[in-house]
């Protein structure tokens, strides 16, 4: 009986702690860096990790660099191997606070939010802001952020022979809806 008693406890304990996030594991980031008159550099990703944690206003991205595929496989090949290594530092992470957010206020109209934190990529961290705009969808919330990246910033190298056919800042794009239980969407209605 105590056993049963102590499984309900830790199965509700659970239950809770859960509807205090929104995830998803299928956001996407769309990366450039293209430069006039050469090869297009752009790629997707559509296995993003983004986690929401309403109560603390914190924010999680997770990238696996893997996962971001060139029009071009030799492209890709690069990316992996030369410039973001990828056998060597296979994620890319971004933590911060989302600013003045308050669950209660998201609905269908789009608010725009700073969110300042700590971007991780090819080993090196960088202090950003970055804006995100966050509204409240059919199928949970969903937001939308743009910014600039620059290789300097993490120590990528761009051999000198090919620095003139790349960006030396990337644009990226990331748009995710975020899902709970169904308990957290109603308290969004």
């Amino acid at each position: 009986m105590k056993r049963t008693t102590l499984l309900i406890l830790l199965f509700s304990a659970f239950s809770i702690i859960a509807q205090d996030k929104f995830k998803t594991n299928s956001a996407v980031i769309n990366f450039e860096a293209s430069v006039p008159f050469f090869e297009e550099v752009k790629a997707v990703n559509r296995s993003v990790i983004i986690l929401l944690e309403p109560k603390t206003s914190t924010f999680t991205c997770t990238v696996i660099i893997k996962d971001f595929h060139f029009k071009l496989d030799l492209m890709e090949e690069h990316f992996n191997d030369n410039y973001l290594e990828s056998h060597r530092y296979p994620k890319a992470i971004f933590k911060g606070k989302i600013a003045k957010f308050d669950i209660k206020d998201i609905n269908e109209v789009e608010k725009e939010y700073s969110i300042k934190g700590k971007l991780a990529i090819h080993g090196k961290s960088k202090e950003v802001e970055v804006k995100a705009f966050i509204k409240k969808v059919k199928d949970g919330i969903q937001i939308i952020s743009d910014f600039p990246i620059s290789v300097s910033d993490f120590n990528i190298e761009i051999p000198q022979k090919i620095g003139s056919k790349i960006a030396m800042t990337a644009n990226t794009d990331l748009i995710g809806v975020m899902r709970s239980n169904e308990e957290i969407l109603l308290t969004l209605k």
